[in-house]
């Protein structure tokens, strides 16, 4: 009878152990589950900035043709003789006795 018992005892230790070594596997599973779910948000946030900042740049590129051009008809405005042509040639005005005649398009 005392052997059972001992027997009884060995198994209820068991049965315990094995129960603490289950739930320890389990927190540690949920831990790593939330270590690498929070380490792939990072990556997919990484991503999308990474994405973002091609797009900025793309602006700033398209920017800065845009201000070289600007720069470039700001030094051009500063010609007496460009701008005397550029408002004949866009706005038909003339020179003193000079008369504009405006021809019927195709």
């Amino acid at each position: 009878m005392a052997e059972k018992n001992e027997r009884k005892l060995k198994l209820k230790k068991k049965k315990k152990g094995s129960i603490v070594s289950k739930l320890i596997s389990i927190a540690l599973i949920v831990a790593a589950i939330a270590i690498l779910t929070g380490v792939l948000q990072k990556i997919i946030d990484m991503f999308a900035l990474q994405q973002q900042a091609k797009l900025v740049e793309a602006e700033l590129e398209a920017l800065k043709d845009e201000n070289a051009s600007l720069i470039s008809t700001k030094e051009k405005l500063e010609d007496p003789d460009y701008v005397q042509t550029y408002a004949r040639g866009e706005y038909m005005f003339s020179k003193g006795d000079e008369k504009v005649f405006y021809l019927p398009g195709n």
